[in-house]
């Protein structure tokens, strides 16, 4: 299948990239810089938020559209969110009018806000940040188009990645940072939350699975359903990466927005994950 990826230079970008490529796809990858963009992928040089009418067609006509681009998805209140939105809006609704007939959006739990256990496809959302609100108005708006246009939408929600932990500006980067500077301690919550963590790698595996099948879409959880509390996972990041740095508990509250305990519910990419195995 011929795909497009947006913000394949990112984090999750080039993993999905790689993952992609791996299974035998053409892949066309849009984003500003191509540095962590392998060479096997076509790089194109449009800017997908140009708002041109006629972007599908300036991105190659691509069977699938895998929609990862976002700025500042590890700052939660930053103002790009809400004022890039527009840009997001259009270039979604510019690719389905255009003839894109399977799109795939990245979302967040986030969306979500204030929630206690697993949530899934119908749980409320009620963001309590500038990201969680910009990536829910999205969503709506993302899942109203596809189904006027009667398209396929996979909208994937995304949860606590791990991996590549230099390049991800998450928690793990920064106590990797603060021990090569050679600092003993790291200011840290209490560490009690409890949250469904993934390694990049295999959210990647799980992000190509989702889209190369149609059968099940919507919202759909990629996760593992497993919750752990971030003490448990941070204490076991330190030893794996033989760490001289350790963690002083209560330095920071916990946020208000973040739950005690707040993980996706794995139903709908566990039938995806099977149907490949068995495939």
């Amino acid at each position: 299948m011929k795909y497009l990826v947006t913000g394949a230079n990112g984090y999750m970008g080039s993993h999905v990239v790689k993952e992609l490529l791996d299974h035998g796809h053409e892949v066309y990858a849009a984003d500003v810089r191509y540095d962590s963009v392998d060479e096997r992928a076509v790089c194109l040089q449009e800017n997908i938020f140009s708002g041109e009418e006629d972007i599908f067609q300036k991105l190659k006509e691509p069977d699938i559209c895998i929609h990862l681009a976002w700025r500042n998805g590890f700052v939660h209140n930053a103002d790009s969110h809400i004022l890039e939105l527009p840009s997001h809006y259009l270039f979604v609704k510019n690719m389905i009018a255009g003839g894109c007939k399977h799109l795939v959006v990245m979302g967040s739990m986030h969306e979500i806000g204030y929630w206690e256990g697993a949530i899934d496809e119908n749980t409320p959302a009620n963001p309590k940040s500038l990201y969680g609100v910009a990536k829910n108005s999205l969503r709506q708006l993302s899942l109203e188009m596809a189904e006027k246009a009667g398209i396929c939408l996979q909208w994937l929600r995304g949860f606590y990645i791990l991996g590549d932990d230099l390049k991800n500006n998450s928690i793990f980067s920064k106590i990797i940072k603060a021990d090569m500077e050679g600092k003993k301690t790291f200011p840290f919550t209490s560490g009690k939350n409890l949250y469904d963590f993934i390694k990049v790698s295999e959210l990647a595996k799980q992000i190509v699975s989702v889209t190369e099948q149609t059968e099940v879409s919507g919202i759909i959880n990629c996760c593992t359903g497993k919750p752990h509390s971030l003490a448990e996972e941070v204490e076991s990041f330190i030893k794996e990466h033989n760490l001289q740095i350790s963690l002083e508990y209560g330095a920071y509250p916990d946020r208000p927005y973040d739950s005690p305990g707040i993980w996706g519910d794995p139903t709908k990419i566990n039938k995806i994950l099977q149907k490949n195995e068995e495939e």
